[in-house]
């Protein structure tokens, strides 16, 4: 009998939690080894360990906790999650609670530089705070973490107009493991939904995805969110009698399928560059510029360099081109091994900056989506 994959909890948990051991280091003046929360979404009481935590001058407490999503592919996994708290008086009209962002964690572009702190996280902390709090005193939280920006270069977090760092989101303080078999079979009875509807359904891979799709005109009712389960995916639109399907996402997660990837989570297979570097070669791109790419330090930052060469839009069209015509041909492939049958392809490849890199004759063939 097969183990069921065991649950986390989403980053805000954890940044609450070493919020609430570092008040209490302040208050009770002793060290804990684990915290209590309620995590509001879903409404239940959870135990947290606590890392470290440290007095490190008067009104002032650093506490660390360490990221546990469970059996879920995140690369947030055992990143360290660090709260400083400094307690003070609170002043008549203020605030009991002021949350900020420190180093690691990103800043939202089109919100002047906000922290991306969102709804659930403040909720989470403010929930978990207040009761602690005593009607004249304040709390000033710093979130810091010191692997975000590292971490960050590997997501999409650009895409939504986030840098310098990862985000605090999500809506809910349980992570729900995408290995589990659950969560696939939610995905594809979403599938067999639209498919009753639909002859051509978008795929989304992932937020980011599912976002532009829609600011660029296509059916809300046409897409569907894949996570990393473009593979199974795949099988099950041939298996559910879809005529064609268009694959839209960020260049570095959908470049994998040009190379015969289908579980496109980094944790499995990351052969980004050399895929990105094989193409380039096919187009006669010179020893020195492939140096270039293979040892670039992301897909994006390959990119980036192919649009700076002398004829920078040229290349891009044509090795992008070249890449997301191999993501129709393949796909196609892997559907009609699997399944059986056959469903016309296309894609549609964006950068971090939300700009369509390419799109691939398959798409404009379907005609108008919307």
């Amino acid at each position: 009998m097969n183990q069921q994959p065991r649950r986390g909890y989403t980053l805000p948990v954890f940044a609450c939690a070493s919020a609430v051991a570092a008040l209490r280091a302040l208050q009770e003046q002793t060290s804990l080894e684990k915290v209590e929360l309620d995590l509001v979404n879903p409404s239940q009481r959870v135990e947290i360990p606590v890392e470290q935590m440290a007095v490190v001058e008067a009104g002032k407490a650093l506490a660390i906790t360490r990221s546990d999503p469970g059996d879920n592919l995140d690369l947030t996994a055992n990143t360290p999650i660090w709260a400083m708290v400094t307690l003070q008086v609170r002043q008549a009209n203020e605030e009991s609670i002021l949350i900020q962002g420190g180093e690691g964690v990103g800043k939202q572009l089109q919100r002047e530089g906000e922290a991306a702190i969102y709804g659930y996280a403040k909720q989470l902390l403010q929930e978990n705070l207040q009761p602690l709090l005593s009607d004249h005193e304040q709390v000033t939280i710093t979130i810091i973490l010191p692997e975000g920006k590292q971490l960050a270069k590997r997501t999409s977090n650009e895409a939504f107009g986030v840098v310098e760092g990862l985000s605090l989101l999500g809506t809910t303080g349980i992570s729900q493991p995408l290995s589990a078999p659950s969560q696939l079979s939610a995905f594809q009875e979403e599938l067999a939904t639209k498919a009753q509807t639909f002859d051509t359904i978008v795929f989304c891979v992932g937020e980011n995805g599912l976002d532009l799709a829609k600011q660029q005109g296509f059916n809300s009712q046409q897409l569907v969110k894949t996570a990393n389960w473009l593979g199974p995916l795949l099988v099950a639109a041939g298996e559910q009698g879809i005529q064609s399907l268009v694959l839209f996402g960020y260049h570095g997660k959908l470049i994998k399928l040009a190379g015969g990837i289908f579980h496109t989570h980094h944790h499995l297979a990351d052969a980004r560059l050399e895929i990105l570097t094989a193409f380039a070669a096919k187009a006669g791109l010179p020893t020195a510029m492939l140096q270039q790419l293979l040892t670039s330090e992301t897909t994006e930052t390959a990119l980036q360099y192919l649009r700076q060469q002398d004829n920078g839009t040229e290349l891009v069209e044509t090795i992008y081109g070249a890449i997301a015509q191999s993501i129709d041909q393949r796909s196609q492939d892997y559907i009609r091994k699997h399944a059986e049958t056959t469903v016309k392809v296309g894609s549609v490849l964006f950068d971090r900056q939300r700009e369509i890199i390419t799109i691939s004759g398959g798409v404009e063939a379907f005609g108008n989506l919307h």
